[in-house]
């Protein structure tokens, strides 16, 4: 094949495509991060290497390839902002953003001017452009190393976030670099605002309206809703650069953060499609402008750059963090942990990329090897982190514990019964729901809820369920439930599993669940829809008792609501040595258990008699009026639904 076959523009768009996914595969395999395999393949099949991959073909392409791309890693990265999770930590993400990002470009202003004695024009464009860190390679990492919410918040928030003020920030300092007119601080402090501003306000209204369109049924033809999302989004970043320049980064970031907060029918699949696309993305640009990126250039930066990378990482960085982090209710341990982990990704190489075609077409000096150093920081900062961040972690004592809490597929009133007496023994339970009802109900009663497909891998690990203690399958549907504790089983061996059955028919039964590694929930069939019902109509007791007697070795926990002639009487969870679990068809009970029974209202007084009649001691009532699936009482300072942590 003749080498000028390669200058083909579509060759390249499609060897870089290709190669990303390949890289991030490799990368997934090897658990290392995908964008040090990006790097690699860019540089190996670039100009630097076999020459296949062409960037330069592109022309001016490349940018507007590049500024998509990065609308929708945007727009993705806003739909996975929740607002009640950002209002937990709003003052730190604030501060961290805020006065975080002043001392940022400050830092490493100063450290590139006086290190390697670059002019204050180019050290403050280098400064704007580091002074992001970004979703594309924080979020990857933290799934990774199974970090605590607190300090996982933070730093989604303020790799999202913070790409759109960089971005802005940077593109205005340009314009006063590139200007042949200078003006005053004040009026581009207003060119920021005024960018941003507009851009959030765009994004609001956008958002606003893809949601009204999306609540009326039928209105997009279905199936269509993703395309038409992604057309939306791309139009809306074209459409405000084109009103005011560089504003449509905000936009679509705000865009993203609206449709994400309010449920629509259409969230969960958008939200699956956007995550594939990014994917897909993310591989290709950083290919691409890998590739663009010469060698020569970086080893030409010299001994200097390496020091400006120890600076950012080790002065700059911690400095910024503990400055705009403080006052904000984080201890040492979280500031020390955010300060440790500040790779760059997508967004810096972006502009980099851009800057340096802009001071080569203004004539200007210095553009490549600013690219050149920024990809440097790129790359050692995103290693650093791979590879240093989970033993950090844990020495700090911030990961995750293994084996607590509790995912359960379903949001439906039984479910949320059972994940409030977890909640009030301190385990934290998160639901799994497609249901946008389900979900707005769980929220209300301030648990945790993913709206999402629980057979889906990418709802589990958002579940973390592998840390998690148990799961439990409890929707109507007892095809679903099987299915659902069959996938847990394939994303984590170590997670105990139970699901409801309504009947044990052929084509499901309770063996099969036990030849699954799983329990029949509650210890007997049940018929969830009714629970439900019940739940709804508020005729559900809550009762406690404690076995007084000494089991015989035949005294599973079925034998209760199969011994009881009613149908009002189910065991939901018993505590053994101080600890809440699920009652199972394999729970055998012993003597000083505490077991809470659910119990319908005109049952009380026979399931009561039943239960004083084979040896157990009441010790708590709770009354149907009095009982409530609300777990808002229960969070530490929660005082209604917005303490909820979805």
């Amino acid at each position: 094949m003749e080498p000028s076959v390669f200058n083909h523009p579509g060759l390249t768009i499609a060897l870089a495509l290709a190669m990303g996914m390949i890289a991030q595969a490799l990368a997934h395999h090897l658990r290392i991060p995908g964008i040090v395999l990006l790097l690699a393949a860019g540089v190996a099949l670039g100009p630097d290497g076999v020459n296949l991959i062409r960037p330069e073909s592109l022309g001016t392409a490349l940018n507007i390839l590049t500024g998509f791309a990065v609308a929708v890693i945007l727009f993705e990265g806003g739909l996975n902002l929740e607002f009640r999770r950002l209002k937990r930590a709003q003052r730190s993400i604030r501060q961290l953003i805020l006065l975080g990002g002043l001392l940022t470009v400050t830092g490493a202003s100063a450290a590139v001017h006086f290190i390697m004695h670059w002019p204050w024009r180019n050290a403050v464009l280098f400064g704007v452009v580091v002074m992001v860190t970004g979703p594309t390679v924080i979020n990857p990492l933290l799934k990774r190393l199974r970090v605590k919410r607190s300090v996982a918040t933070v730093l989604e928030a303020e790799g999202v976030l913070i790409d759109a003020l960089g971005a802005v920030l940077a593109t205005v300092v340009l314009e006063a670099v590139l200007s042949p007119a200078r003006g005053s601080l004040l009026v581009w402090g207003w060119h920021v605002v005024s960018r941003l501003g507009f851009g959030a306000l765009c994004g609001v209204a956008v958002g606003f309206l893809l949601i009204s369109l999306y609540r009326v049924r039928r209105l997009i033809p279905e199936g269509t809703e993703n395309v038409f999302t992604l057309a939306a989004v791309l139009a809306l970043f074209q459409g405000s650069n084109a009103i005011l320049s560089e504003s449509g980064i905000a936009a679509v970031t705000m865009a993203g953060i609206i449709i994400g907060n309010f449920s629509t029918y259409v969230l969960r699949d958008l939200v699956e499609f956007k995550e594939e696309l990014t994917v897909l993305l993310i591989g290709m640009l950083f290919v691409l402008l890998a590739a663009d990126v010469r060698l020569e250039q970086v080893a030409g930066l010299g001994w200097p750059a390496v020091w400006v990378v120890l600076a950012l990482m080790f002065l700059v960085r911690p400095a910024a963090v503990f400055a705009g982090t403080g006052f904000a209710g984080l201890n040492w341990k979280e500031r020390f942990f955010i300060a440790w982990i500040g790779p760059r990704g997508i967004v810096a190489a972006a502009v980099a990329s851009f800057f340096a075609a802009a001071f080569t077409e203004a004539g200007l000096a210095g553009g490549y090897e600013l690219r050149a150093l920024v990809f440097l920081v790129i790359a050692v900062t995103v290693v650093f982190a791979g590879l240093t961040g989970g033993f950090v972690a844990g020495l700090l004592g911030l990961l995750r514990p293994s084996q607590s809490g509790w995912v359960i597929l379903g949001a439906n009133p039984l479910a949320r019964g059972l994940a409030r007496l977890f909640k009030e023994d301190g385990q934290e339970v998160v639901f799994i729901d497609s249901n946008a009802d389900h979900c707005t109900a769980a929220e209300n009663d301030c648990t945790r809820v993913i709206y999402g497909n629980g057979l889906q891998s990418r709802s589990l690990l958002r579940a973390e369920i592998d840390t998690r203690r148990g799961a439990l399958g409890l929707t109507a549907n007892d095809e679903v439930n099987y299915l659902f504790i069959q996938k847990v089983k394939q994303e984590s061996r170590m997670v105990s599993l139970w699901a409801a059955l309504k009947t044990d028919t052929g084509s499901l039964t309770t063996r099969m669940l036990h030849q699954s590694a799983a329990e029949l929930i509650f210890g007997a069939l049940v018929d969830v829809e009714v629970w439900n019902r019940r739940f709804k109509s508020k005729q559900v007791h809550l009762q406690r008792w404690q076995c007084v007697f000494e089991p015989s070795g035949d005294a599973e926990a079925g034998a209760i609501t199969t011994g009881y002639s009613g149908n009002g009487l189910i065991a939901a969870a018993v505590r053994r040595n101080g600890v809440l679990s699920p009652v199972g068809d394999r729970t055998r009970f012993k003597k000083d258990d505490e077991v809470c029974f659910f119990v319908f209202e005109p049952e009380v007084d026979a399931a009561g008699e039943f239960l004083n009649r084979t040896g157990w001691r009441c010790l708590e009532r709770v009354d149907k009026d009095v009982f409530t699936t609300s777990a808002c009482r229960l969070e530490p300072g929660g005082t209604g639904p917005d303490q909820a942590n979805r």
